[in-house]
């Protein structure tokens, strides 16, 4: 049998004294998180621990004595060895370090009757275990009880033991921070040595920012919760205004903020790590975010910028002029039905010369309209991404229009083809049972069918070149939308607070562990010395990334391109009404 006894760094140069800690259950293995100097007494040391207890849900006991050489306590050995008949115990450990070694020896005594030889030479009650063989493994403290111990990942190969074990230390000196608030230079009665026995680690900022963020979480809260009364108006929940509403990118991160603006401000303390984790990733996305938007906003407002964009605006509207100035759209040059694409052309014309009319009756009022919208950069850059989006498609709204209207001619054909084509083959649509069936047709069908197959596959390359094109144009304005709705979701979940803890200090977010012999001397037990490894980056995204309403495509892309084909409208940056990680 193998008794693994976890053993703080900052512990073996402590003066003499008890080992505190405890036994982890079903794993044969020990704890030691503080030594407690002598001189000390009995029945104080037992009061303080029932009392760490109560605060706590970590067992601590004293698992044994320390003894480290100094001049004038040369009996504080048997001193300290016979103190195990005080304190309760089923083993107790002996550990003592020489002058010259760098390990120490370990001794373990058992309490109970099966070797009755030796009782007498160890004492009443107790025997000397001879056969047990221990390795101590040594661990930062600090590191331990600050890092949060990760799933391993599949493909590395730990058994449940192990696993269990390691998150059995890492939860005992995680949960057993009350122990710590005592050291060895304090005035008590007991002097302990721990990892904070250098040094407390404080900060008067963070004190005085804890102090500080209650009243403002307490005001930040009463106004999310009037916010929330006015979304609640009977007449923002009229159907057209929240179908609107839920199309508009600034309206749905209007909303997305306001939740995560609920999640920060909450005066519930997050008692989980992953809760814990996503109100630090949402708070510093919010700083980040902010930030942006005001050196936005520094920017947009230095040199006149606004007025410069605005003066471009109509320009750029008038590229499209030159259209007008023929009987028909110019498209490519292919031999087209001639008809059709001169009725198509002056229909589309007509639809430009008003676009191009409303452009202008708008351009006195442009650059007031992106003054006030550039404001908007003050709630954040995705606040400000947002409502681009939303000038986008605004601006752009003819393109959809033309989309709409050359997709909905072509798919009409396609279906009409389709639907002639089976006349041919004498089948025939079943809607009710949704399956082609057999059907006989006269001569006065067939010959229906024959004539409007003629006509419709004639016309059809016409059709398809003006859908070809506006379905282009389309996908242009999609894809730059698509930009702005990735841009703003990773603003929105990207981990950044998880991200910088895994560079500054990687130990925080542990995978695993490693292992290196620290000392194998002849006469002393196994020294180990425990190392964290640090998890992975793309662990790091996969674990804290903020769960956001993307806006990716919901069919696959052969979906998409299949609705390309036939012509059905595609909608690829609806957003989701649920969350997705």
């Amino acid at each position: 049998m193998v008794l693994k006894i976890f053993f703080p760094q900052c512990c073996t140069t402590a003066d003499s004294g008890l080992l505190v800690g405890c036994w982890i259950p079903d794993q044969d293995s020990a704890v030691v998180l503080a030594v407690v100097h002598y001189p000390f007494i009995p029945g104080q040391v037992k009061r303080y621990l029932t009392e760490i207890r109560s605060q706590t849900d970590v067992d601590l006991t004293v698992l044994g004595s320390w003894s480290m050489p100094k001049e004038g306590q040369e009996g504080m050995d048997s001193f300290l060895k016979d103190l195990s008949t005080i304190f309760p115990h089923s083993r107790w450990l002996q550990l003592s370090r020489e002058i010259g070694k760098r390990g120490f020896t370990c001794q373990v005594v058992r309490k109970g009757g099966m070797f009755l030889k030796e009782q007498a030479k160890e004492g009443e009650g107790s025997v000397r275990d001879e056969n047990e063989k221990v390795i101590i493994v040594h661990y930062d403290q600090r590191k331990v009880m600050l890092s949060q111990l990760h799933p391993v990942q599949e493909g590395v190969s730990h058994s449940k033991m192990e696993q269990s074990a390691l998150r059995a230390v890492f939860h005992t000196v995680a949960q057993s921070h009350p122990l710590f608030f005592i050291d060895k230079y304090d005035d008590g009665p007991l002097k302990l040595t721990h990892w904070q026995s250098e040094g407390r680690e404080a900060s008067i900022i963070a004190e005085l920012v804890k102090q500080g963020s209650v009243p403002v979480c307490k005001l930040l809260t009463w106004m999310l919760s009037l916010w929330s009364w006015l979304g609640s108006i009977r007449l923002l929940n009229v159907p057209p205004v929240r179908f609107i509403s839920s199309k508009l990118s600034t309206c749905v991160q209007l909303g997305y903020r306001t939740e995560h603006l609920q999640t920060v401000s909450s005066t519930r303390k997050a008692t989980e790590h992953m809760e814990f984790m996503r109100k630090a990733n949402i708070f510093v996305s919010f700083l980040l975010d902010m930030a942006l938007g005001l050196l936005l906003i520094a920017w947009l407002y230095r040199e006149n910028r606004i007025g410069k964009l605005a003066s471009t605006l109509v320009p750029v509207a008038d590229v499209r002029v030159p259209y007008p100035s023929k009987n028909h759209l110019d498209l490519s040059g292919l031999k087209m039905n001639r008809a059709l694409d001169q009725v198509l052309g002056r229909f589309f014309i007509y639809h430009i010369h008003l676009w191009i009319s409303y452009i202008h009756l708008m351009s006195p009022f442009i650059e007031m309209i992106l003054w006030y919208v550039g404001l908007s950069a003050c709630l954040g850059l995705t606040f400000a991404l947002s409502v681009l989006s939303d000038m986008v498609a605004l601006l752009t709204f003819h393109i959809y229009c033309f989309y709409v209207y050359g997709a909905r001619l072509y798919c009409l054909k396609i279906y009409g083809l389709s639907s002639l084509w089976r006349l041919f083959r004498g089948k025939k649509w079943n809607v009710l049972r949704q399956r082609v069936d057999s059907c006989s047709y006269d001569m006065d069908q067939l010959f229906i069918g024959t004539l409007l197959f003629t006509i419709l596959l004639f016309l059809l390359p016409t059709t398809a070149l003006y859908y070809l094109v506006f379905t282009l144009l389309r996908l242009v304005v999609v894809l730059f939308q698509g930009l702005i709705h990735l841009a703003v979701d990773l603003l929105n979940s990207f981990p950044l607070f998880a991200m910088g803890l895994r560079v500054c200090r990687p130990y925080r977010l542990a995978e695993g562990v490693k292992f290196r012999v620290l000392c194998e001397e002849e006469g002393t037990p196994l020294h180990l010395m425990m190392e964290i490894n640090p998890i992975k980056v793309s662990a790091v995204l996969q674990y804290y990334r903020t769960p956001t309403y993307s806006c990716y495509p919901r069919d696959s892309w052969m979906a998409l391109c299949k609705k390309l084909f036939v012509g059905e409208l595609i909608y690829p940056w609806k957003h989701k009404t649920t969350k997705t990680d």
